[in-house]
This record gives structure tokens, sequence and C-alpha cells, in this order.
């Protein structure tokens, strides 16, 4: 499969053209949140208030960026374990968010919410923080300052490199690599 180049915010059209085990180079604006923004977003849809930013057919990175040294956007910026998310995922795609950047698997909810709700789960390579920072061209919190490198900010990407983990027909290429490479 060749490298495919997307454009953020997405489409269902964009989301419905990936497949598990493409690799995509993101462009455009994603926005960066961790457990804590998670939480207090899950507790606005609860409440039925609006979010502080509008994050429809956006891509949110799980990740917290490192302080950024002089003359620098930001500092490293690899991705947190996704997993941590997966209880507020499915309510998160609903809204309308269209992606998620991160690593390691997702759960059943997760993986059937991207089904029902067209999303997709792209990972970002682990230990490379350093290196995706390059790709970040700018970066502005935008809501929860107080909750310091877990604020939500708003990031603007120019080839920011990812996998396709989970696409919107159920597919999961960590489950795909098991069965492929299992001894039983």
């Amino acid at each position: 499969m060749e490298v495919k180049s997307i454009k953020a915010p997405l489409t269902d059209e964009d989301v419905l053209s990936l497949k598990a085990g493409q690799k995509v180079l993101i462009s455009g604006v994603i926005y960066a949140a961790r457990d804590a923004a998670h939480k207090k977003l899950a507790e606005l849809l609860e409440k039925g208030e609006p979010w502080p930013v509008d994050l429809k057919g956006q891509i949110i990175y799980y990740v917290g960026p490192s302080p950024a040294k002089p003359g620098q956007v930001t500092g490293s910026a690899g991705p947190t374990t996704s997993g941590r998310m997966d209880a507020y995922t499915p309510a998160v795609l609903r809204y309308g968010v269209k992606a998620l950047i991160g690593k390691g698997s997702r759960d059943e909810a997760t993986r059937q919410a991207l089904k029902d709700f067209r999303g997709v789960y792209l990972a970002a390579t682990g230990g490379a923080g350093a290196l995706l920072s390059r790709s970040i061209k700018e970066s502005e919190v935008v809501a929860y300052p107080e909750l310091g490198p877990e604020a939500i900010r708003r990031l603007v990407v120019d080839g920011f490199p990812a996998t396709v983990i989970n696409d919107a027909y159920g597919h999961d290429l960590y489950e795909e690599g098991r069965r492929q490479y299992s001894t039983e």
C-alpha cells in the first residue's frame, strides 16, 4: 500500500477511503488532548453543554508535548497510550470527531464506535516524539490551560506520519498481525 496524504479536518469520504495497514501523512489542523481533557469533554457531553472547541470532523492526537526549547514550536511530541481514553472515545466519536492518533490497541467498544460513527484510529510511533515534533509547525493552547501539558492544543502539522490501525470497516491491523504470526 502506498503512503496517502490526507488533509485535516476529515470528511466521512476521507475516513472511508482509509484502510487498516495504510500509512498516511497528515497535513492541516489537528488537536492535542489527553486523559484530563477527555474527562472534561465527556462531562460537558453528559450535561448537554457545548465544548470549548468545535472538534466535529477533527483529528485528536493523544499527546502532551514537552515544553519547547527556544526557537522551537514544541518539544518532544510522542503519542500516549490510547487505551486510557477508551472510556470516553465512543462519546467523542458520536459527537463527530473523525480520527484519533495514539499508540496501542483499542477496546471493543471503541472499535465498534469507529464503525458506527465512521471514524479511524491511527498510530504514531512511540518513542519517536522528537522526530514527530518536526512535523508540528504551530502549537497553541485553545482550551483548559490549567491542565498544563494536557491542555487542548491546536496543532498545525505538515506531513505528520501515522499508520491506520482501525478503519471504519472494523479491520484491526494489530489483530490481523497477531493472526498472521500466530503459532497456534
